[in-house]
């Protein structure tokens, strides 16, 4: 599972409840256990990612595998006096607190900030939610897409691609997932200076709003604006990967020079010499035609062979992956970003590995994803020796 599977990782010591479903907050807390955090998830089994298809235990799904790592499940219902009041004595221990619940649940449940806050004043309390809390939209339900929508992200692939899809993979969450968890950490390290915790908003919408922008602002970077909204590259029409002799391969020329040694590679010796791609930049207007020049020419090669013309060259290239066979895929097996292991319950199963590297403080993969209540009596236990 691990280069070093004991190492204690950089949040040794730092405890994270983690009382979120779904899988933006998970994700985040999970990050912070493979750092090192201990992390205690407080869950009812019938959060969504619990429900779904599963091997052999309920609750089991591929998703809860992925974002339960490195966590210890502890089962309580929030509904009930005694063990709200055993998940606050456990919020009492934590140095993070990651939430996605309704502000009017937590209100119900004395779990808002300053509820917990008067408990724990070191606490980092992360909440995270679809919309601003001071927003008109602030108790709407969101969904992944429904914040695809929100963010113009679904505006950038309607006009990049004709068709107003969404992403095919749950993008907000995840970037979300990431900005909870950067949070958190600069939290920490205030609360390490100065002893004051502090409450943290992560609205999803706004989080992928300011991912989108950074080069999709465009030309309304400047007021009054110098041109449209949208990064001229992604959004041609030609940003897509090619098919080449036996495969698709993402061959992307970015300059004059990329072009050139392309276009001859192909055995294009007169469109080496365009003027288009002779001068100090590419024209934006000329992005389109060039890209059907590519697409033309590149089934000339095979994968592998324009994987050495690029490399040679400089020119941005990667064979497209295809994830039934991502486990046979030599970068991801000398990285062991996929390692199967045996789970207690599950069986074989493959875990993600971690893909950022310390060279102290490694991260590790200590504990597969959780039964539901798994450890429950564990956590409790610990609880009544404090």
């Amino acid at each position: 599972m691990s280069e070093n599977p004991i190492a204690p990782g950089p949040l040794d010591g730092v405890r994270v409840i983690d009382l979120s479903t779904v899988v933006m907050g998970p994700y985040a807390a999970q990050i912070l256990g493979d750092l090192g955090a201990d992390v205690i998830k407080i869950e009812s089994p019938s959060d969504t990612v619990r429900v779904g298809r599963y091997r052999t235990t309920p609750g089991m799904t591929a998703l809860s595998l992925n974002v339960n790592r490195n966590k210890r499940s502890v089962a309580l219902n929030l509904k009930d006096p005694a063990e709200r009041e055993q998940a606050l004595r456990l919020i009492d221990t934590a140095d993070v607190l990651i939430t996605n619940m309704r502000p009017g649940a937590l209100y119900r449940l004395g779990l808002t900030y300053a509820d917990v806050a008067a408990r724990n004043a070191g606490l980092i309390y992360v909440h995270a939610q679809g919309f601003r809390s001071d927003s008109d939209r602030a108790g709407h339900a969101a969904y992944d897409e429904t914040v695809q929508a929100a963010s113009g992200l679904v505006d950038i692939t309607h006009r990049a691609l004709g068709t107003p899809v969404f992403v095919p993979t749950i993008i907000a969450d995840k970037v979300s997932s990431l900005t909870i968890a950067y949070s958190a950490l600069a939290a920490l390290v205030h609360r390490d200076r100065s002893g004051q915790g502090q409450h943290i908003e992560v609205p999803m919408a706004d989080t992928l709003l300011a991912f989108n922008l950074i080069e999709h602002l465009a030309g309304h970077e400047f007021d009054p604006e110098m041109g449209p909204t949208g990064f001229a590259p992604s959004m041609s029409k030609g940003h897509r990967a090619r098919h080449t002799k036996d495969g698709l391969a993402c061959i992307i020329p970015y300059n004059p020079q990329n072009y050139r040694d392309f276009f001859t590679a192909a055995g294009r010796p007169e469109l080496a010499a365009d003027p288009r791609v002779n001068g100090p930049a590419l024209d934006p207007a000329d992005y389109e035609a060039l890209a059907e020049l590519a697409d033309e020419c590149a089934p000339t090669l095979t994968t592998a062979e324009w994987e050495e013309v690029c490399a040679r060259h400089s020119i941005p290239m990667a064979p497209v992956l295809e994830l039934d066979h991502a486990h046979e895929d030599p970068y991801i097996q000398e990285g062991a970003l996929l390692d199967t292991v045996e789970h207690p319950t599950e069986g074989p199963v493959r875990v993600i590995g971690i893909p950022v590297r310390f060279s102290v403080t490694p991260g590790s993969i200590r504990r597969l994803a959780p039964v539901p209540g798994q450890d429950t009596a564990e956590v409790l236990d610990e609880l009544g020796r404090r």
